[in-house]
């Protein structure tokens, strides 16, 4: 047996190789772009759009959900397609989907179809957010697997960022919010026509029996130096020991699979569930509370997008530096304070300090983006066998968006029952059961090939708690 593959199991990139993997993540990732943008921008639409439909709470809760219900059916009707027909090809039909949606609903004039395409829009978010992360982690190096997949994650930043921008830029045009809506379209045939000159996943075409265009891909994307034979052989090995699976759905919800299964869906649900994302959808809402109304707000919540994006770039370094379990451990916890911090800085409905609830509201949507926001869309395409990648990865996702889809239900009920305070006490309570369920379910997978990662659900070392145990005996 050859020493080499040890030297090269987890290679560097060269230049070229490594300039094609950027330009195939960034590329693929413009989908976490249209994702960002598109959930982000409800934010400053829903003003105008409210005015000119004449919507009232729970009208706009409904507008505001109805992209999340697609984006759960999307992720989960996504999952056999990726399988059956390439992570590539569905990415590019999402894409084109995405682009028909977003018009149909910046000309629409009946809140009726305005739900409808705004379903179609969240059928587009939530393929995309099934397959790409899938689709660049099946292509990337090990040792740099975690930036380039939460590259993606990046550009869901971007999208909201560049949704903050928008509304503070259109906010006085007339049918402003048609002009916000309408502009997704042009990234999502960007990312169409971009798909089309990407390659397919190796993994995929292993899977297919198509190992020449396997090699040939992984040729471009690895340095000349890389043992090729020996990553193929990996890859093999673990096919020929799982063959007798059929990545069925019984499979799925196997023994074996469940470790994997606990732990994506629950940092799935967690990341949503915390309450970064009710802070993106209703910040202005909430700010108004704080005496931040008109403009006030938009600049106000600008300052959310921002810190995200900084805190992203940082995750991005982190989670390779650190760890995807350590990362989680290390910031969640601070999440936690900064909620207290907004918790406490409201009395009631109002604020009686609202800069603080500015710094409170900031410094969490800073940590716990640039924790479990980052580490969710990772882990879910790291750690799943093969065989049910496409399928585990469709029901990790979808379970973002339900639990999603129930924080934009009610959090606007919460505020209006509870008090902003007692809301966020809430996140708080459960921002620590997050941290709580990743000490104990979630497996740190920095450095490890997907199949080392498979092998672990084999041996029992999977979970943190067993593969200290195992350590031990």
């Amino acid at each position: 047996m050859s020493t080499t593959p040890t030297r090269v199991a987890r290679p560097e990139l060269s230049s070229s190789s490594g300039a094609y993997m950027i330009l195939i993540a960034a590329t693929a990732s413009i989908g976490g772009l249209l994702f960002g943008y598109d959930t982000g921008i409800i934010a400053s639409a829903l003003t105008p759009l409210s005015a000119q439909f004449g919507l009232d709470k729970t009208m706009e809760q409904i507008v505001v959900s109805s992209i999340l219900v697609g984006c759960a059916v999307g992720a989960l009707g996504c999952g056999a397609p990726t399988d059956r027909f390439g992570r590539r090809r569905v990415v590019a039909v999402v894409a084109v989907l995405f682009a028909v949606a977003a018009l149909l609903s910046a000309t629409t004039h009946a809140t009726w179809s305005l739900i409808l395409f705004r379903f179609l829009l969240g059928l587009a978010v939530g393929g995309a957010s099934q397959a790409i992360p899938v689709y660049v982690s099946e292509l990337a190096p090990r040792a740099k697997r975690g930036g380039l997949v939460t590259t993606f994650q990046l550009a869901v930043i971007v999208g909201i960022l560049v949704s903050s921008i928008s509304g503070i830029l259109l906010v006085h045009r007339q049918d402003s919010w048609r002009w916000m809506i309408a502009f997704g379209a042009v990234p999502a045939l960007v990312l169409a026509v971009g798909m089309l000159f990407l390659p397919e996943s190796p993994r995929y075409l292993l899977r297919r029996g198509r190992e020449d265009e396997a090699r040939a891909v992984l040729s471009r994307v690895r340095p000349p130096t890389a043992n090729l034979d020996s990553e193929i052989a990996e890859i093999r090995e673990v096919e020929e020991a799982d063959a007798r699976n059929k990545g069925s759905r019984s499979e799925l919800f196997s023994p074996r699979v469940r470790p994997a299964l606990v732990a994506g869906l629950g940092v799935a649900i967690f990341c949503q569930i915390t309450g970064v994302n009710a802070i993106i959808y209703y910040a202005p809402t909430i700010l108004a509370g704080a005496g931040f109304t008109g403009t006030r707000g938009l600049w106000a919540g600008l300052l959310n997008s921002v810190a995200l994006l900084v805190m992203t770039i940082v995750g991005m370094v982190l989670v390779e530096r650190w760890g995807r379990r350590a990362l989680l451990l290390r910031f969640i916890p601070l999440s936690v304070v900064a909620l207290l911090v907004l918790a406490f800085s409201f009395s009631g409905e109002t604020s009686s300090a609202p800069w603080l609830t500015v710094v409170g509201m900031v410094a969490f949507m800073a940590f716990n983006g640039g924790s479990l926001s980052v580490a969710v869309w990772l882990v879910m395409s790291e750690i799943f066998p093969l065989r049910v990648r496409g399928r585990a990865a469709s029901l990790a996702a979808a379970a973002v968006w339900l639990a999603d889809l129930l924080v934009s239900l009610t959090t606007l009920t919460l505020v209006q029952n509870l008090g902003a305070r007692s809301t966020f006490l809430v996140f708080a309570v459960i921002s620590l059961a997050a941290y709580a369920f990743t000490y104990a379910a979630v497996p740190e997978t920095k450095g490890r090939s997907l199949e080392e990662i498979e092998k672990s659900l084999d041996d029992g070392t999977f979970a943190p708690r067993a593969h200290h145990q195992n350590s031990a005996a």
